[in-house]
């Protein structure tokens, strides 16, 4: 009897597991286009994924009885070369569950100079979150977008580069790249010696509107990888459109701090995450 007992607790347990991280192919025949990257994709023992050419999306869906509705999909970051899918990914979505928000890891695939390919992944994956909001208890009107450092610039760019279906409802930008720079993540994303209108025309500071969606910024001071000044601009251009953002600074905790807990000031950030989302009517 209590073997049996516990027989049916582990399979509850796995069914839930698997429930919570459904994987989603973005493209059930394939992308149209290819960033001609050959290599087959890698994990290594920090989660950091590379080569990543098969475009999906892991939900992490909130329980049926606990969610209210909102829905956010996080932009893992990595410099356009990789992917940090557990600090600035998993565990992130998780963390968002416990609120009774779903949430929704994207695998963009890395572009390899092709420009295109990472702002088409995440304007699909908004688009199938719309078109299954019904299914998976979520409102079509409350479906954000989050990113770190590269995935901050992915989001950002999906926040201002939108299609009317496609515009995020709301943002949050935990120490991203804005602009355009020569720096890796420009070269990986637009090559090494991009034309200025291609400079431009990724710098999202540049292309805030009174319509760009709420947003959240979060830095550490302190970021010698990605300049606090990336969101101070960001956030600047937010305030010279009246869009309702805040900016959230720390003296220390330095880059890619995501999910993991350094000892430093940074590690309460989500408790601000949190009651921004309550203010915002998001939880």
């Amino acid at each position: 009897m209590v073997k049996s007992a516990l027989i049916f607790l582990l399979l509850i347990g796995t069914s839930y597991t698997a429930m919570s991280q459904q994987e989603i192919k973005l493209y059930k025949n394939g992308p149209a286009e290819s960033s001609g990257i050959t290599e087959k994709e890698e994990r290594n023992a920090y989660s950091f994924v590379t080569n990543v050419t098969d475009a999906r999306m892991y939900a992490y869906l909130a329980p049926a009885e606990k969610a209210n509705g909102t829905a956010v999909l996080i932009c893992p970051g990595g410099g356009y070369g990789g992917l940090a899918v557990e600090h600035e990914g998993s565990l992130m979505a998780e963390w968002f569950n416990s609120l009774g928000i779903s949430a929704f890891v994207l695998y963009y695939r890395m572009p390899a100079t092709h420009w295109e390919i990472p702002l088409k992944d995440a304007q699909t994956a908004l688009l199938i979150i719309k078109k299954r909001a019904k299914e998976w208890h979520i409102d079509k009107h409350r479906i954000g977008i989050m990113g770190f450092s590269a995935g901050g610039h992915l989001a950002s760019t999906a926040g201002t580069h939108y299609t009317r279906k496609t515009r995020p409802d709301f943002m949050v930008l935990v120490y991203p790249v804005i602009y355009m720079s020569q720096d890796g993540t420009t070269h990986n994303l637009l090559g090494e010696n991009p034309s200025e209108e291609l400079s431009k025309r990724f710098s999202n500071d540049l292309h805030v509107t009174a319509d760009t969606p709420p947003t959240l910024l979060i830095v550490a001071k302190d970021d010698d990888v990605v300049p606090a000044d990336h969101s101070f601009r960001f956030y600047k251009a937010l305030q010279d459109n009246k869009v309702r953002s805040e900016l959230h600074t720390y003296e220390t905790g330095g880059h890619g701090f995501g999910m993991w807990k350094r000892n430093a000031e940074t590690d309460n950030w989500t408790e601000v995450l949190q009651k921004w989302l309550v203010n915002s009517g998001l939880l």
